[in-house]
Parts: structure tokens; sequence; C-alpha cells
């Protein structure tokens, strides 16, 4: 019996090896497809989960660009809105010191045409036609130069009375224009001069300045608040003091008629002020 189970099994162990390996080729075969289906597969895999982190990156990029522009274009809106105000301000700006340079520029008009005018009106009031009587304009005030000949005798500050009647006709235009200032201004050549009275050149020049404004006031009727007396002694000549004629031309007395300060000066340094923004 155990001979048969045996003999059995050995045929039948024979047979399934046979199957087998028939089955195992074909299996084999099987499994090769499959497995070039699955590499197949894994490379097709692998490449769109490679794909998809490309499009993913590509998404991440164009989210931020997005996020970016839609920043760029309030950041835009605001320096345009910004823009448009500086600009704004910027004309505005223009506008008042194109303002403030016309006043500045009428107030200088009105000064210079004041100041020709009272040229004309001295020129015709005094009406000598004399080199040593000048009339002229010098820095925005009226200079009226009297040489000392026809005001003075030499060394002497009392003044003369043909000078007194050039000072009427001078003072007449100071007395019509009652919100100016009169400057007299007394110059001496550069000879020394000492005596009982006199201690040197700017006692004289003052003295001759002080002369000349009490005939103005006292005798011709000018107020006394226009009046301002002023030495400058022998250190503003004319020419050279080498030769008696040059020094005849430095002895000389200014009369300086300007509209008082606070008149027009302080509208124009006002205006400078303003157009400078300080």
């Amino acid at each position: 019996m155990k001979k048969v189970m045996l003999i059995i099994t050995i045929v039948s162990m024979s047979l399934t090896s046979c199957v087998s390996k028939k089955k195992f080729t074909e299996l084999e075969a099987k499994n090769k497809e499959i497995q070039d289906l699955l590499n197949t597969a894994t490379v097709k895999l692998n490449t769109c989960l490679t794909e998809r982190e490309a499009l993913a990156s590509q998404v991440d990029f164009l989210k931020k660009n997005n996020t970016d522009l839609i920043n760029n274009m309030g950041n835009l809106t605001t320096l345009t809105t910004k823009g448009a105000e500086n600009l704004e301000k910027s004309l505005e700006s223009l506008k008042e010191k194109d303002l403030k340079i016309n006043r500045l520029q009428d107030a200088l008009t009105k000064k210079d045409s004041v100041t020709l005018a009272l040229v004309t009106s001295l020129k015709r009031e005094v009406g000598i036609d004399d080199p040593d009587i000048n009339i002229n304009v010098e820095k925005g005030v009226i200079m009226i130069s009297i040489a000392d000949n026809l005001l003075f005798k030499s060394g002497s500050y009392e003044v003369s009375d043909k000078a007194k009647g050039v000072l009427a006709k001078v003072a007449k235009v100071i007395n019509s224009k009652p919100d100016f200032e009169c400057m007299v201004e007394g110059h001496t050549d550069n000879v020394p001069i000492k005596n009982a009275v006199l201690l040197d050149n700017w006692d004289l020049s003052v003295k001759r300045a002080t002369s000349i404004v009490r005939v103005l006031h006292k005798e011709l009727g000018v107020n006394p608040k226009q009046l301002i007396p002023a030495g400058r002694s022998s250190y503003i000549p004319l020419v050279e003091n080498d030769s008696p004629a040059n020094r005849a031309k430095n002895r000389r007395t200014k009369i300086i008629i300007m509209p008082k300060i606070d008149q027009f000066y302080d509208m124009i340094e006002s205006e400078m002020k303003n157009l400078s923004g300080k």
C-alpha cells in the first residue's frame, strides 16, 4: 500500500511539475508584460507628477504676480493721486509766487514812478541851469548836490543869502511831500581845519548840515520831523583831492529826498520775505 501511494505521489508530482513549468512560462511572460506596463505607467506617473509640480509652481508664481500686480495697481493709483495733488499744490504755489512777484514789481514801479515824478517836480521848481547844482536819482532816492560856493563862504558854516533862494525852492517841494524825508549831508575836502569853534572837518561838515536844516525848518517852514542832518567830513570824495578844482568839487552839500522807509521799503521787504517763504 505504501509503495502504491509512493508511486501515485511521484506520478502526481511529475504531472504537476510538468504543468507548472508551462504555466510558469506563460505567467512569466504575462508578468513581464505587466511589469513593462507598470514601468511605463510609473514613468508616466512620475512625468505627470513632475509636470504637476511645475504647474503648481507656475500657479503659485502667477498668483504671486497677480497679487503684486493688484498691489502695484493700488500703489500706482495712490501715487497718481498723490502726484495729482502735488502737481496741484505746485501750480498753486507758482500762482502765489507769480502774484507776489507782480505785487513786488508793482511796488517797485510805484516807487520808481514817485521818484521820477519828484525829480521832475524838483527840476521844475528849482529851475536853475547851474553846473553847481545837480539833481538826479541814485540808488532809488533823489539827490540834490549843491556846491559849497553857492551855500557857504570858505571855512564857514553860515548859509549865504544866495543859497537861501535855492533852498526856498527845495523847501517848497519838500513841503508838498509830507510823507517824504530829507537828509542833508555835509561833505568837505581833505584840507585840515581847526579854529576856536571847529575841531576838524567832521565838525565843519556836521555844522554845515545843521545850518541848512535850521534854514529849512525855521525860515522856510519845513516840518523838522522830515529833516535829518549828517556830516561825512572828507571821506566820500567825488574825485581825488589833488588840485584846487577837485577839492572844490568835493566841498558840497547833498540834500537827499526819499519816501519814508515804512511806506515803500517795508512793503518791498515784506514781499521779498513772502517770496522766499520765510
